[in-house]
């Protein structure tokens, strides 16, 4: 134990002394001492990106083949995945911060998207159209800990439910915004659940990640719910996936017994037994919603566009330039903020910085515009979506809400009794 903890501490003080070294030029002395040409190992961060996928990779399949095959829940899925994406590799990189990098790669030609980051981004995605979203299930570490904390399933109101399934939605339009403008990378700003896989960190992230985990004790996966932009991504994949996740091989006897054990209240009930309304009522309701799509969607482009200038405020050059304009709009300025100071070191001028800031509002206006947009179609689909009332005899799992958790699979009667048979 001794001759460990003296080796770090060597190690620590040797890393020490050569940051000193490459920070002071050395003495030039005149004996003609010749210093040793040292060789120092560097980590092989290429190890630990393969290692990343590989692993990725093999959780993926084995989701896949236990929802598919074995028709099990993910729980060690989900403990391997924690500790290895979550705790070992603290959180990051991540398949849901990925949508950031794949962005700024798109728009951007200089940023280099490296490799990992993109299979990180694209592998469940694949996944998600041939088999649903087996990663939700219990490959991603987030989703992953928020299913192993969850003992019950409280139900939340559909009309409730319908407004916070909107902010996932809301939330990647936003993460797309900030990383085409080069602003901020907003996930991993504001990632509740990275202090909790590295045992420290913000304060006020840490206590809302707290929260989410005591929440998804009562009801299923707060955040994959009505957070994870990532999740709704996925989702679009999901509904239309090649291979679809079913209840049962064999015919629905509408106990409901999956229908209260699904966390994320993604199996449907039955319309056969309910009061139905005339078709000409449903339709009438589908085409004003219809009509009232584009108003929705001119009206969010208008309102982003008109924010433009404010939302470019998460921009440093633009909080720069509100800074070095108010700091010279100052009759006897005394104390001289450090980033105006650096400006003014580094011989910048004011014009140039304007200029800067007047382009970077005009890509703000440009792509706000689109988020607006984006944001009024959502609204206007959750609404047909809402509308809708499709004629169903029997439950059924809505694709694009299913997390392929399992846990419906063993509360089947239906599966129980194929499983004795086999």
């Amino acid at each position: 134990m001794m001759k460990r903890i003296f080796t770090i501490v060597s190690g620590v003080v040797a890393s020490a002394t050569l940051a000193a070294q490459n920070r002071f030029p050395k003495p030039d002395f005149e004996s003609g001492y010749e210093y040793p040409n040292l060789q120092y190992a560097v980590p092989n961060e290429i190890v630990w990106d393969v290692a990343d996928i590989v692993m990725l990779v093999a959780l993926l399949l084995s989701a896949t083949w236990a929802v598919m095959k074995r028709r099990k829940p993910m729980i060690w899925i989900s403990v391997v995945s924690v500790l290895y994406f979550g705790f070992l590799r603290n959180g990051c990189v991540c398949s849901v911060g990925s949508i950031q990098n794949v962005v700024l790669a798109l728009v951007d030609g200089t940023y280099g998207l490296p490799w990992n980051v993109l299979a990180l981004f694209l592998l469940p995605i694949v996944f998600a159209f041939l088999f649903g979203r087996v990663f939700c299930a219990g490959v991603c570490p987030i989703g992953a800990l928020q299913e192993l904390v969850n003992i019950k399933n409280g139900r939340i109101s559909k009309p409730v439910t319908m407004v916070l399934g909107l902010f996932p939605w809301i939330y990647l339009i936003l993460t797309i915004l900030y990383a085409a403008t080069r602003s901020r990378f907003l996930i991993c700003q504001f990632d509740p659940f990275i202090g909790i896989f590295r045992l420290g960190g913000d304060v006020e992230l840490l206590a809302f990640g707290i929260l989410l985990l005591v929440i998804s004790v009562f009801t299923g996966r707060p955040f994959c719910r009505f957070l994870c932009p990532y999740g709704a991504l996925l989702s679009l994949f999901s509904a239309v996936s090649v291979k679809k996740v079913e209840l049962t091989k064999k015919k629905c006897i509408n106990c409901e017994l999956c229908h209260n054990s699904c966390p994320v209240d993604a199996i449907r009930a039955p319309y056969a037994n309910t009061p139905q309304e005339e078709r000409r009522e449903g339709v009438k309701r589908l085409l004003g919603y219809m009509l009232l799509m584009p108003l929705l969607v001119v009206s969010g482009a208008l309102m982003m566009r008109a924010s433009a200038e404010g939302l470019s405020r998460a921009h440093k050059e633009v909080r720069l330039y509100d800074m070095v304009t108010a700091y010279e709009a100052q009759a006897a300025p005394e104390i001289i903020p450090l980033e105006v100071e650096a400006f003014y070191m580094k011989g910048r001028t004011m014009e140039e910085l304007t200029a800067t800031k007047d382009a970077i509002v005009a890509d703000y206006r440009k792509y706000a515009t689109w988020a607006g947009a984006m944001i009024g179609l959502v609204l206007a689909i959750a609404l047909m979506r809402f509308s809708i009332k499709r004629r169903r005899e029997t439950y059924e799992i809505d694709q694009s809400s299913c997390v392929a958790c399992g846990r419906c699979f063993e509360y089947c009667p239906q599966n129980r009794v194929a499983t004795k048979l086999n």
